[in-house]
């Protein structure tokens, strides 16, 4: 992976970085759920590595309100 956090990523690049399986990832995409994504064409997903850091960060600070989240 280089530095540049605009690069544009191939679903099956964005599932490694992810750590994720593709059909994980594919799957996440079919159900509205996951990094935003891109179509260019019927058959070709990329995502942008920003939106995927944006998402992930995202998802930790949700993680972190549910702990701190009095029950």
């Amino acid at each position: 992976m280089t530095s540049n956090t605009r690069e544009r990523l191939r679903a099956a690049v964005a599932a490694h970085y992810l750590q994720v399986s593709r059909s994980t990832l594919a799957k996440w995409r079919m159900n509205g759920f996951g990094p935003p994504h891109h179509k260019c064409g019927p058959r070709i997903v990329y995502y942008l590595q920003h939106e995927i850091d944006l998402w992930l960060a995202e998802c930790d600070r949700n993680v972190q309100a549910a702990k701190t989240k009095p029950q």
